[in-house]
């Protein structure tokens, strides 16, 4: 909501979250502020279902829960709460179910990079998502490069893959990417 005078008023985590339930549209709620989500390319899409497909079936034997863009990810950083809608999310712990709505100790989170979401991925979500406890991998998979980026948590380590494939410890897996792009090359 926007005041005559130009600046938002802030909204509580709550009125956020009652909002979203009903909402035709998703938003983002950064400390206070809800922002609308833009939507996807084809692209976007068609990486993300082929990740969760070769996820899925990892993540079920483990008893992890996948959940793919409708699942918020909740991420408290001193006083302000941030809410965010990850590409996918991957949460393996059973206590890790406060809310039907969002979760807060995912092991993965995949953002797909576009070139209008890029800089927020790289910089303000990753800067965001490591103050997740129990966050093990964050990816940031480029929607028109063949290129994932992985950053691994406690470490803070920061490794990239353009051809064959990368370890996720989270799931004990090694994911092809060729398996991530099969559908849009």
């Amino acid at each position: 909501m926007t005041t005559q005078s130009g600046f938002k008023a802030m909204v509580s985590v709550q009125d956020y979250l009652d909002g979203e339930q009903t909402s035709d549209i998703k938003h983002e709620y950064l400390a206070g502020q809800v922002l609308a989500m833009a939507g996807a390319s084809d692209r976007h899409g068609l990486i993300a279902m082929a990740l969760g497909a070769a996820l899925h079936p990892l993540a079920r034997k483990r008893g992890c829960q996948l959940f793919m863009a409708d699942m918020k990810v909740r991420v408290d950083d001193g006083d302000d709460t941030y809410f965010y809608y990850p590409d996918l999310l991957l949460s393996c712990d059973p206590e890790d179910r406060p809310s039907p709505y969002y979760r807060a100790h995912p092991c993965l989170i995949v953002e797909i990079a576009s070139p209008s979401t890029a800089r927020i991925d790289r910089r303000e979500k990753r800067f965001a998502y490591r103050n997740i406890a129990g966050l093990r991998e964050y990816l940031i998979i480029d929607q028109d490069v063949r290129r994932v980026d992985i950053y691994r948590y406690p470490e803070g380590i920061h490794d990239t893959c353009q051809e064959g494939s990368f370890r996720l410890a989270c799931l004990d897996a090694d994911i092809r990417l060729e398996t991530i792009y099969a559908d849009v090359e």
